[in-house]
C-alpha cells in the first residue's frame, strides 16, 4: 500500500472523500505513459486468470481523464466468450444503464466527456462489472467520481442476482480508508498493476 499523503489527506479523522479523491486522482495523473500502458496489459493478463461464469455479460468502460485501461482485458473476455456491454447514461440522466458493445461497434459522445453505445444497442444487465475508480481501500471500499452512478444502478441489478463488482485501477490510487455513507457497496476484487486484491473487509 501506498503511504498517505504528506498533508494527511488520508488521516480518517479529517479525510473527505473529496479530498481522498482529490489526492488519488493527482497521484493517477503523474504516472508516466509507459507505466500506464504496463498496467493495462498487466489487468488483461489477471483478468485471464479469473473464474468468471460461463457466459456470463461484463461491463468494462471506456477510459476517460488518465483511468485504467480496461480495453485489452475486455478483448481477453470477448474472446473467452463473454458477451460486453459498457455504461451509458439515460438522455434525461435519471439513470445509467447497460448496453451490449462488440469492438468496432459505434461511440457516440456523451455527458462527461464519456463515450458509450449508442442509444439503439440492445440495453442488458451484467453480472459482472469492472468498474472505474477515483480511490479505493482494501476491504473494498471505493471512491467514485461523486456522481453516485453506479451506487443506484448496483441497487437495481442486486435486488434480482448477485453482481461481481471488480474494480480497476492503479495501486498508486490506494488510501488507507475509504469513508463510507449507508449507500455504498464494496468492492468484490480489485486489480492493479501490482496484482489482485482480495477485500478483507472490516478486519483489515
Amino acid at each position: 500500500m501506498i503511504d498517505p499523503p504528506a498533508d494527511g489527506a488520508a488521516d480518517l479523522p479529517i479525510a473527505t472523500k473529496d479530498a481522498l479523491r482529490r489526492d488519488a486522482l493527482a497521484r493517477r495523473d503523474r504516472l508516466a505513459p509507459e507505466h500506464r500502458a504496463r498496467a493495462g496489459e498487466r489487468i488483461a493478463d489477471l483478468i485471464t486468470d479469473l473464474a468468471l461464469p460461463s457466459g456470463s455479460i461484463v461491463s468494462g468502460f471506456w477510459p476517460i481523464r488518465g483511468e485504467i485501461d480496461p480495453r485489452p482485458a475486455m478483448a481477453r473476455l470477448a474472446v473467452r466468450g463473454h458477451p460486453l456491454a459498457l455504461p451509458a447514461l439515460l438522455a434525461d440522466r435519471s439513470a445509467m444503464v447497460f448496453r451490449r458493445w462488440t469492438a468496432g461497434d459505434r461511440l457516440v459522445p456523451a455527458a462527461f466527456g464519456l463515450s458509450e453505445p449508442a442509444a439503439e444497442a440492445e440495453e442488458v444487465d451484467p453480472t459482472v462489472l469492472l468498474m472505474p475508480l477515483a480511490a479505493f481501500d482494501r476491504r473494498g471500499g471505493r471512491i467514485g467520481y461523486g456522481g453516485g452512478w453506479y451506487d443506484r444502478v448496483l441497487a437495481r441489478l442486486e435486488r434480482s442476482r448477485p453482481v461481481l463488482k471488480i474494480g480497476l485501477g492503479f495501486a498508486a490510487q490506494e488510501v488507507a480508508r475509504v469513508p463510507e455513507e449507508a449507500h455504498d457497496r464494496r468492492l468484490d476484487l480489485i486489480l492493479t498493476e501490482d496484482g489482485p486484491i482480495v477485500p478483507a473487509g472490516d478486519a483489515s
